[in-house]
């Protein structure tokens, strides 16, 4: 087991904050997860995330800002956005494995209470 110190703690404490200013959020995961997929349109993740179009496009611009999402602006009439994930988001795959492993045990535990 590692030791815990004053600047390992600190550094710790950084790395979690940065982690969540990028991925933190009631969405961003949400959207990364829907995205695992495939590539989807704008209104296409808007209506599989309950989320309405500004909110929605928030999230996207600030995903594409931190290499998880790029955005492709496809030639149709009307003119079509796709969404995908970048070679970069397989770096969470662990992250949202852990968290909905997580988030299973965590309802059961809740469940069985009632």
């Amino acid at each position: 087991m590692a030791i815990h110190t004053v600047e390992s703690c600190a550094k710790a404490k950084l790395a979690i904050r940065d982690t969540l200013d990028v991925v933190g959020g009631k969405w961003k995961l949400v959207l990364i997860s829907l995205l695992r997929s495939g590539k989807k349109g704008f209104n296409e993740l808007s209506r599989e995330a309950g989320i309405s179009p500004r909110i929605l496009s928030k999230e996207l611009q600030e995903l594409e800002i931190n290499g998880l999402v790029s955005r492709q602006v496809r030639n149709t009439k009307p003119i079509t956005v796709q969404y995908e994930l970048t070679e970069y988001s397989n770096s969470l795959s662990e992250v949202l494995m852990a968290m909905e492993k997580w988030g299973h045990q965590h309802r059961l535990k809740i469940v069985s209470r009632s």
